[in-house]
């Protein structure tokens, strides 16, 4: 596939997946070859992969309760359109009727039987694969607040698999709320995760068990490009 259809078609597969759909071993070390050769700050390469396929331990995991901060889907909320003509006229975004009911308001406060989110607890047990990036908070890219730069270097293992799973007709999901809290110290426990190590994210491979597709929209290039100074709009 040529690479800039390949980046153009790239998409969260977020529903649940096929769980008797088994990925193959040699499709794994692809994507997984794809991650060792994503490019990183100093080459530092200050990551590593657990690769969970055991159901019992997909299964430990789903059963873990996944809060959603009021603080999340207030700002959340910010970002979402309520047709799909609004989303394609603002360009940026997603559509509000991806979430909740109770997330769709200004005021949003999850109501008691939506503040955890089952579903996801269900898709992560059903897909057959879940791959769990961490990283040494400890060991920061030279002179990097923040470490920012470790922060891009994750980004790009992120991406160089996600182009890889979608070449290879593999749906990919980011599960970020294993990241944090209470959450993050369960999935620590049940995996054997160093302590002095974090979870940066969380990807959930396999096969959708039910098609779908949802509306994704981009600016067009010459909505964010400047020439040769900000505010001189295009390249043209």
């Amino acid at each position: 596939m040529e690479t800039l259809q390949l980046i153009q078609e790239r998409q969260s597969a977020r529903g649940p997946y096929d769980s008797e759909h088994q990925i193959a071993k040699d499709d794994l070390r692809q994507i997984l070859e794809a991650g060792r050769w994503s490019p990183t700050a100093h080459n530092m390469q200050n990551f590593e992969i657990v690769v969970v396929d055991d159901k019992k331990l997909l299964s430990a995991i789903g059963e873990i309760r996944y809060p959603a901060s009021e603080t999340f889907i207030r700002e959340n909320y910010r970002q979402l359109s309520f047709s799909e003509e609004e989303l394609l006229r603002k360009k940026v975004g997603i559509l509000g009727t991806m979430f909740p009911p109770s997330w769709r308001t200004p005021e949003a406060k999850p109501e008691a039987s939506e503040r955890f989110n089952p579903s996801q607890g269900k898709n992560i047990q059903t897909g057959p694969v879940l791959l769990v990036v961490v990283y040494d908070p400890g060991r920061r890219a030279p002179d990097s607040e923040g470490d920012f730069l470790g922060a891009i270097s994750l980004g790009c293992v992120m991406e160089n698999m996600w182009l890889m799973s979608s070449a290879l007709g593999i749906k990919f999901h980011v599960v970020s709320s294993l990241s944090a809290g209470q959450v993050e110290k369960e999935v620590k426990s049940i995996l054997n995760i160093p302590g002095h190590l974090r979870i940066a994210f969380s990807i959930r491979l396999g096969y959708p068990s039910s098609t779908g597709k949802y509306l994704r929209v981009r600016r067009e290039v010459q909505d964010f490009t400047h020439h040769n100074r900000f505010g001189s709009k295009g390249i043209d």
